[in-house]
């Protein structure tokens, strides 16, 4: 029978998924386009029919997060697992700290270019960088994860270990 622990675990790649789903469509689908003629290109986030993804990072970022020390909480007292829990968890608040100092004020300024005295060529090379880093950052968390499913291989005393025959 599945624990407490376990099933915060599972929360927690569930929802890192599909953070790292987001990040990949983002970056496949929704900035290139977006970020490779600024100011011209601004229109996907400005005027009546704007996307506006931050609704999906705003509601993703808090659940996972969440997630994550819930399944640090419940994994407590298994050292294999705390480990393997706090080293996404930790990538993760870093992330954070880099998103919030300098991709989500670099987004306010993509979305603000058109009232804004800028070349179209440094719009492209800050788009360009920006994408660049995104991309690390996007890596950074998708190495992160694997530890998480480490965690859920363990198993722990829960029941899900490889001798059980569960996994």
């Amino acid at each position: 029978m599945l624990k407490l622990r376990d099933i915060a675990l599972m929360l927690s790649i569930l929802l890192m998924g599909i953070l790292l789903g987001g990040i990949v469509y983002s970056h496949i689908v929704y900035f290139p386009p977006y970020l490779s003629e600024l100011p011209a290109s601004s229109v996907l986030v400005n005027g009546p029919h704007a996307l506006h993804e931050e609704y999906f990072w705003l509601a993703i970022h808090p659940l996972a997060i969440l997630s994550l020390i819930a399944s640090l909480v419940a994994n407590r007292k298994d050292r294999l697992r705390r480990k393997m829990i706090a080293i996404p968890l930790t990538v993760y608040v870093l992330a954070i700290v880099a998103t919030s100092l300098y991709f989500v004020p670099e987004l306010q300024n993509f979305h603000n270019s058109p009232s804004m005295n800028v070349s179209t060529a440094e719009w492209y090379a800050r788009g360009q960088r920006w994408q660049r880093l995104s991309w690390i950052r996007g890596t950074l968390l998708l190495l992160s994860y694997i530890p998480l499913l480490v965690a859920l291989r363990s198993g722990g005393t829960s029941g899900l270990r490889q001798s059980d025959g569960a996994l």
